[in-house]
């Protein structure tokens, strides 16, 4: 390994680069874009969109399980709103 610090930093950013990659979701930046649009409209917190946006989480158990906070006291997430935010998600993957 060199030790020229640029070379580390653009060998850890290469690395990093590949990761993100092989384990993307959406290839296609307009459904990343489309993603977060929908998942915006239901008022959730920049991490819970994260996980549910990069997860898919096919039922609505699933989310709760990846996000508890969907169902914490005083939010307006009740099952059939996130049975259909679910809906919006698996169609914008299914036509990318």
């Amino acid at each position: 390994m060199s030790e020229d610090p640029m070379n580390q930093v653009s060998q850890v950013f290469e690395k990093s680069l590949q990761y993100v990659k092989r384990f993307s979701r959406y290839k296609n930046p307009d459904a990343v874009r489309q993603v977060r649009e929908i998942l915006s409209r239901y008022q959730l917190a920049e991490f819970e969109l994260c996980v549910l946006g990069n997860l898919c989480p096919e039922t609505v158990e699933e989310a709760i399980a990846m996000v508890p906070s969907l169902k914490a006291k005083g939010r307006v997430h009740d099952d059939e709103a996130i049975e259909k935010m679910l809906n919006d998600l698996s169609l914008i993957k299914k036509f990318e």
